[in-house]
């Protein structure tokens, strides 16, 4: 414990015990909901250059938003800094998010040109020019692979899907096989599904709404070749889509709205752990605020290096702050990146060798297919997909049935399949450019494709049916060229303890998805909330 955290724990008569009692309950927002203005003044101001701040959090996705939660409720003052936007402004539509069929502005980060993750459609390229903005989704390009990212406040809650899966239990030692099993399934998933207001559509309205055509063609196709399908737990709000197809309230999901953020019934983030840790009056956020250093200081703790950026992306002022704690959470790539270079020039010499290592793609690879006349699949279609085919113990493989959302009937199946593919990358520094290298080769994603064809193979076997070959290019079945769910890169017991603690590092944690090595089986952000939670709860409880 440092000597500018022990008075403030102190100072406002918060134990270990009373806080580990605490940690779980939905009522601590309620009980501190007298700081709510103090806390959205701070949430709007920008950190100050030169300012010490007890615990300091970079990025605002699930673990950042777990443990800047936590630690106030401990009674630490927390600083994040999110190096997107916090998308509370509508813009010229009046909405804060752009529509996925029509991207604008606010689409992409920093690019002149879309890269949308479906590049082409009937034979066309669809992507088109924008102007360059710090929009909410980063498309990310690394040697074999592109990789999708939520820029914002709130991180990748901004621009899933929402499917919030926890995993088979027979699978999780795979996953985290330093965890405990019990643990995690007895009080840490409950936790996270809780704080991120997960539920289940209600099954009697899935089977009439228009909007679900398309999951029960998928249904139907999947269960005639003997896969189960399941049901999967979401984060929508699901009162809101049933008044959205009622024609009673604004069209958000089955406005097509998903890859660019979502207007009405999503909880993102921004509406589950980020309010509450708002309303403790001890988290403040700077958007637009980038960390490019961090190196250990000489009167204790560690400074920080912090650019505050313009909608352009440009620099417009150079922070330096003191933090006593710092926790990694600016996601797989922005944490691996960053501890990648600071230990490769020196900022951070006591970091060990796995820095870097153990990335992976979660097995992501995508694929569409034609469908007869008589199985169309709807021209509306929620983009909240809620349904999977799971082929994980025999094949290796969970296939989303997913949206394809065009406001047109195209008769197409489309999938977003998660696989068991072994192959793990590394992060590296380039001296000459100064900037990061990942050594993963698109080569290494058949292992997935594999996997995923022994699904469809048989599907399109069962139904005289084909793969699209008109989405990813001309003349090409799978989408292999990118990734939803990066994964790892500063894995649990490896770059750090069973915790989260850097190796060499006192004071430096990673709480987000770095930690963990690359597949999660399903969906991945459930189980790094959980993580974040069993984490900072340990770290709290020991090290405050």
């Amino acid at each position: 414990m440092t000597d500018s955290t022990r008075p403030e724990v102190a100072r406002n008569g918060i134990s270990r015990r009373g806080f580990l009692a605490g940690t779980g309950s939905v009522l601590g927002a309620v009980a501190l909901s007298g700081h709510a203005v103090a806390a959205e003044r701070g949430a709007t101001s920008a950190v100050a250059d030169g300012a010490r701040i007890p615990a300091l959090v970079i990025g605002t996705g699930y673990g950042g938003s777990v443990a800047a939660l936590r630690l106030a409720e401990a009674g630490v003052d927390v600083q994040m800094v999110e190096m997107g936007m916090a998308w509370d402004t509508p813009g010229p539509d009046g909405k804060i998010f752009a529509n996925t069929t029509s991207p604008d502005h606010r689409s992409f980060w920093l690019r002149t040109r879309t890269k949308q993750p479906l590049s082409n459609f009937l034979g066309f390229p669809i992507d088109k020019d924008v102007p360059k903005y710090t929009g909410i989704l980063d498309a990310e390009d690394f040697a074999g692979i592109t990789v999708y990212q939520g820029r914002g406040v709130g991180g990748g809650s901004l621009v899933n899907g929402g499917m919030a899966v926890t995993p088979k239990r027979e699978n999780f030692g795979a996953i985290l096989p330093t965890v405990d099993a019990n643990e995690m399934y007895g009080t840490y998933y409950p936790r996270a599904n809780a704080g991120l207001g997960v539920t289940t559509i209600d099954p009697d309205w899935f089977e009439t709404a228009e909007c679900y055509q398309y999951a029960r063609v998928g249904r139907k196709h999947a269960q005639r070749s003997n896969f189960p399908f399941v049901f999967v737990p979401d984060v929508y709000d699901w009162d809101y889509m049933k008044r959205e197809q009622a024609g009673t309230a604004p069209r958000s999901a089955l406005a097509g709205e998903i890859l660019y953020g979502n207007n009405y019934g999503k909880k993102s983030l921004q509406k589950t752990y980020l309010p509450r840790a708002k309303a403790t009056g001890r988290v403040s956020i700077s958007p637009l605020h980038k960390v490019v250093s961090v190196a250990p200081a000489s009167g204790g703790g560690y400074t920080v290096r912090i650019e505050q950026l313009s909608t352009t992306g440009a620099t417009t002022a150079t922070k330096e702050i003191t933090a006593d704690r710092v926790f990694f959470a600016a996601g797989s790539v922005g944490t691996s990146k960053l501890l990648t270079k600071l230990k490769a020039t020196g900022a951070l010499p006591a970091l060990n060798g796995e820095i870097g290592k153990g990335w992976g793609d979660n097995g992501n690879v995508m694929c569409g297919r034609a469908n007869h006349l008589w199985d169309p699949t709807g021209s509306l279609q929620s983009s909240i997909p809620t349904a999977g085919i799971d082929n994980w113990a025999a094949g290796g493989a969970f296939a989303e049935v997913a949206p394809l959302p065009t406001g047109i009937e195209t008769y197409a199946s489309f999938y977003l399949s998660i696989t068991k593919n072994p192959n793990r990358a590394q992060f590296t520094y380039n001296p000459s450019s100064g900037g990061i290298d990942l050594n993963w080769q698109t080569a290494w994603k058949q292992p997935g494709i594999n996997a995923a064809k022994t699904i469809f193979d048989k599907i399109n076997a069962k139904e005289g049916t084909i793969y699209r070959t008109d989405l990813f290019g001309v003349y090409k079945i799978w989408g292999d060229h990118l990734t939803y769910h990066p994964l790892g890169g500063a894995v649990l017991g490896r770059a750090t303890d069973n915790y989260g603690r850097l190796h060499g590092c006192p004071g430096l944690y990673v709480i987000d998805g770095a930690l963990i090595p690359g597949n999660t089986s399903v969906n991945p952000f459930v189980t790094i909330t959980a993580l974040a939670e069993r984490n900072i709860e340990k770290i709290i409880a020991a090290d405050l």
